[in-house]
């Protein structure tokens, strides 16, 4: 092969060569070059003054032989537990009333009429109803579990009907139970 170009490549690359070298032009160094000058020709500002920082005594924190503020310690949980319990007991007149320490659980939030059954499902011999919450979340619950407001505990569940006894308060301290039902919505 021959290392010579042919006459007719000549021409085209000595143009891109001359196009290359054009890019290489001082286009806009000159502007560059006076607003430097003009920026090195105003006078410096004066600084403010460094401000003086005071000097903080040294604290040094010593707790690690005291007790935790935040942790309860053995005879105090043990009181708590003893008030807990005569509360309870002082605010539950004999007879029927719903139980003040049973944790409540997320359903009991709503009233029973805002609540819709939607369906049932059986899982290893256990009914389960498909409740939903006004906001459209789906929970499942089993017999024995608590909804409503009234504290009410589900006894039964049918293909198409929940029922459960709520324990309603008929005057100040005298309590009575009431069945209610949840029919499935179709």
């Amino acid at each position: 092969m021959s290392s010579r170009v042919p006459n007719i490549e000549r021409p085209v690359l000595g143009g891109v060569v001359a196009i290359l070298l054009t890019g290489c032009a001082d286009s806009g160094l000159s502007e560059l070059a006076s607003y430097a000058e003009r920026v090195m020709a105003r006078s410096p500002r004066s600084l403010d003054p460094t401000p003086v920082i005071r000097q903080v005594d040294r604290f040094v924190y010593r707790a690690g032989d005291r007790r935790d503020p935040f942790v309860m310690d053995d005879q105090a949980a043990e009181h708590a537990a003893e008030q807990a319990v005569k509360v309870a007991q002082e605010s539950r007149p004999s007879g029927l009333s719903p139980d003040p320490l049973r944790p409540k659980e997320p359903l009991e939030d709503y009233p029973l009429a805002a609540l819709r059954m939607v369906g049932t499902l059986e899982q290893y011999g256990t009914r389960w109803a498909l409740i939903t919450s006004p906001e459209g979340t789906l929970h499942r619950v089993r017999e024995g579990q608590h909804l409503g407001r009234n504290n009410g505990r589900i006894t039964r569940i049918e293909p198409t009907e929940l029922m459960l006894t709520e324990v309603v308060e008929k005057q100040p301290g005298q309590w009575a139970r009431r069945r209610a039902s949840l029919a499935l919505n179709q």
